[in-house]
């Protein structure tokens, strides 16, 4: 039997997280600000969600719009105070302006995780090299997924580029698991699967109605059966 893909849904508070978990997730991205493309949360959302489900979370590392790291010591304490709030993984990504990987902060702040899984965020998306980027990053330390669209427009643009990585899964840069996420639909899933995709990230599809309402147990239920059936 094929192992259970990974569904992973964006949760702001106890009450999303408590309706993914419900609706059959095995994961959560905790943000805050999605006006901002999603933020690092409170650490007291932090601790309250880490009270409220027992599936993996993993806390964004981003503390204002855009992919540049800002003050990268400010992101280290956030890492560090989430850390003691009960998180455990975490989601990040720098770009520099000129779209190259930021490797110094990134290199930052992994070393302040101290072997904690992670996930490269969306900011590949947005990279002028994707290849290079994964090759920079290929020796870090707890780096086992890409969260990806595989173009900054979204799924749709970028299914090209997804089949094409994902046929080189196992190359240097190319280990760490695709998480397909960014305007990402239910019609998409099927030929994502059936190229040997495994794990799905929804965030505005969790919640059909919108982002001033709750995480829907049965949207969450329904993308649950359509990531098994592949």
């Amino acid at each position: 039997m094929s192992k259970r893909a990974v569904l992973e849904v964006i949760a702001l508070d106890a009450e999303d997280a408590i309706a993914a978990q419900a609706g059959g997730a095995d994961r959560l991205e905790l943000v805050t600000d999605m006006a901002a493309d999603g933020l690092t949360p409170t650490v007291a959302t932090v601790a309250e969600i880490r009270g409220a489900v027992d599936i993996s979370l993993r806390v964004m590392l981003r503390l204002s719009g855009g992919f540049g790291a800002g003050d990268v010591s400010r992101v280290v304490r956030a890492a560090g105070q989430v850390r003691d709030a009960g998180a455990e993984e975490f989601v990040l990504g720098f770009l520099d302006a000129d779209g190259e990987v930021d490797l110094r902060a990134v290199e930052w702040v992994v070393g302040a995780l101290d072997g904690c899984r992670w996930t490269f965020h969306r900011a590949i998306d947005h990279a002028a090299d994707r290849d290079a980027l994964r090759k920079q990053l290929a020796d870090l330390p707890g780096l086992d997924t890409y969260l990806t669209a595989g173009s900054a427009a979204g799924v749709d643009e970028g299914l090209p580029v997804l089949l094409a990585e994902a046929s080189r899964a196992g190359e240097p840069g190319y280990e760490p698991q695709l998480l397909v996420g960014g305007g990402l639909r239910l019609d998409h899933v099927p030929g994502l699967r059936a190229a040997g995709i495994d794990a799905f990230h929804i965030g505005g599809a969790a919640r059909p109605g919108g982002w001033e309402a709750p995480v829907s147990v049965a949207a969450v239920a329904e993308w649950r059966r359509a990531v098994d059936q592949g």
